[in-house]
């Protein structure tokens, strides 16, 4: 009897110590390219504080046969009970371009799943291949499913997330933003899940958006730019323009970073090397949505600047011609829309039969309705699509709009080379069909194309 008790005691005891610790147990895994050839960021957070160390290797080589390690922040939500969590960041370096690696990340005190990732093809002869959206939110994730395949599929080369995560992720003390990150790490665990902030970000200066995420540079997220490819690839703030309370200072400090950027992505062994210069901000300049947004304004602040301010606020539209950007992504609207090229209003196409081959303003694209959600409100309504349902459009289209769409879904993007981008869009509503296309020629990029 003794003996029976005795054998079941260690047994307990066994059974305890092998309980994973959960405090300090890696959740929320996601990578990101930190705009350093060869390397690759991997962010993942914690709930009580514990070393960060990313074991990895090959894929098809020795299991774990590389360590690295980095830091961890402190993140304290702005939220009534303070949660404190704990941001670990660890970069691998000289990592083999394009080649497939292995990792978990953790501590002895608890380590994450498995995964893999694929490091960037650096040349410039590279075609990747993106899935681009906007506004995903974390109630009954419809079309997270297909993502998460396609990711896992191999089919796409990085992720860009154009704005509006979780809805919202300071929500419940963040616990909201938790969910999300941990909804998200099917896709972004496994491909370089790249962001610009949107105005759900808002809370506590931006507090959940600089702190969960990992961009290049050195602006805590809110700008900045890198290479893939034969593009430059520029993320920035819309939300400057409308969070004055944050700091009238940021705005101008993001445009005279635009502006150098610009510059130089611009100089002529920089932009024979990467003709594409693609920008990703959340509130678009332009569309034809029935909400009053400032994208229905003549007198949008992205677009034309802010005469109420001191000083006067100057706009992108000008800025982003002058330079010679090809395509600008956007979100915010729930809908999908396909603008014609398009500057100051007026419509420039290249010609009447192939609008974008050789266009003569940037080609605007919308895609703001990520996830399709179905969640019963009451007995007769329903709440679909982010949260916040999906936005409408006037009846008529401006004479820039091309295609609209108000089915839910996301878009795919491939650099095929350095004249050729394709686009698609895909519908969540109608089972993955992809319902627009459109291929983008440009046989001379800069300002000069415009001529």
């Amino acid at each position: 009897m003794r003996m029976c008790v005795l054998l079941c005691l260690c047994a307990l005891i066994s059974a305890v110590r092998c309980v994973l610790p959960v405090q300090t147990q890696p959740e929320q895994v996601h990578v990101s390219y930190p705009g350093v050839k060869n390397s690759m960021l991997v962010t993942w957070s914690t709930a009580d504080e514990a070393e960060s160390v990313v074991e990895y290797g090959l894929w098809g080589g020795k299991l774990f046969s590389h360590t690295a390690k980095g830091n961890t922040s402190v993140f304290i939500d702005g939220g009534p009970e303070n949660r404190t969590m704990y941001i670990h960041r660890v970069t691998l370096t000289d990592l083999i371009p394009a080649a497939a690696y292995v990792y978990h990340c953790g501590s002895g005190a608890g380590w994450s799943d498995i995964f893999y990732f694929t490091s960037l093809n650096e040349s410039v002869s590279f075609s990747p291949r993106f899935a681009l959206f906007g506004d995903m939110g974390n109630e009954n994730p419809q079309s997270l499913s297909r993502l998460q395949k396609e990711t896992q599929m191999g089919m796409y080369d990085v992720i860009l997330h154009i704005g509006d995560f979780a809805y919202d992720m300071h929500e419940d003390n963040g616990r909201i933003g938790d969910e999300f990150m941990r909804q998200i790490e099917s896709i972004a665990a496994y491909t370089p899940y790249m962001t610009c902030p949107g105005n759900h970000e808002w809370a506590y200066n931006f507090s959940h958006y600089r702190s969960r995420f990992s961009m290049p540079g050195h602006t805590e997220n809110l700008w900045y730019s890198w290479n893939i490819g034969p593009a430059h690839i520029i993320s920035f703030s819309t939300e400057v323009y409308f969070y004055l309370d944050y700091g009238l200072d940021l705005l101008f400090r993001q445009y005279e970073w635009l502006q150098a950027d610009l510059q130089e992505a611009n100089r002529p062994e920089n932009r024979a090397q990467r003709p594409w210069i693609i920008t990703m901000g959340h509130r678009p300049m332009y569309c034809s949505n029935d909400d009053g947004d400032d994208c229905t304004q003549f007198q949008s602040y992205v677009r034309l600047g802010r005469n109420d301010t001191q000083p006067v606020a100057p706009g992108l539209e000008d800025l982003f011609y002058q330079y010679g950007v090809d395509l600008e992504l956007w979100a915010h609207e729930h809908t999908y829309e396909r603008l014609w090229p398009v500057y100051d209003y007026k419509v420039f196409n290249g010609s009447s039969e192939e609008p974008y081959v050789n266009p003569r303003a940037p080609v605007h694209i919308i895609t703001g309705s990520a996830v399709s959600t179905v969640r019963s409100t009451t007995n007769t309504s329903f709440t679909r699509g982010c949260r916040e349902k999906h936005d409408g459009f006037i009846p008529e289209p401006r004479d820039w709009s091309a295609f609209r769409s108000t089915d839910y879904g996301y878009t795919r993007m491939r650099l095929i080379n350095n004249t050729h981008l394709y686009l698609q869009q895909v519908s969540d509503d109608q089972y993955g069909k992809v319902i627009d296309q459109m291929m983008l020629v440009k046989e001379k990029h800069g300002a000069h194309a415009w001529r």
